[in-house]
């Protein structure tokens, strides 16, 4: 009777131990699926804007490289450009990663954005007058409620 009961509790130990393994391991999955949406996905999105970024450059557009030196682009080629700086127009030859921001562009961006938001205020202020009447009218009612409850 003694072999069956250790018999039991082994095979009851080692259910219970690949339990253990297999939530572990579910865990770990579960963790590295966060992190790929957290951390490494918004990161490659930003590497591609990025990436579009500096292929879309101009001539003439306003830049500023990681540095944090601000010029306008007076000469592009295929792994450099060139930026002109200051008021004695001082030229600094660069390389494409360097560039960290397309300021033209974000100008561009903000202005569309401000277009697409004045835009809007003007079919709220039409739902606004409908919500108002409604308002009005439910108040009167409610009014005339009140007064005939007295």
């Amino acid at each position: 009777m003694s072999t069956a009961t250790l018999i039991t509790l082994l095979t009851d130990t080692t259910t219970s131990t690949s339990a253990m393994g297999w939530s572990s391991i579910i865990w770990m999955v579960v963790i590295l699926v966060v992190f790929y949406f957290i951390l490494i996905r918004p990161q490659r999105k930003k590497d591609k804007q990025d990436a579009e970024m500096r292929k879309n450059l101009q001539l003439g557009d306003e830049v500023v490289t990681a540095g944090g030196i601000v010029g306008i682009i007076c000469k592009i080629e295929e792994e450099t450009v060139v930026i002109e700086t200051g008021g004695d127009r001082s030229r600094l030859r660069v390389r494409r990663w360097a560039i960290s921001q397309n300021l033209d562009a974000e100008k561009e961006a903000a202005a569309q954005k401000n277009a697409a938001k004045s835009a809007s205020p003007a079919r709220d202020k039409k739902k606004g007058k409908k919500s108002d009447k409604q308002e009005d009218s439910k108040s009167e009612s409610s009014v005339s409620e009140s007064d005939s409850k007295k």
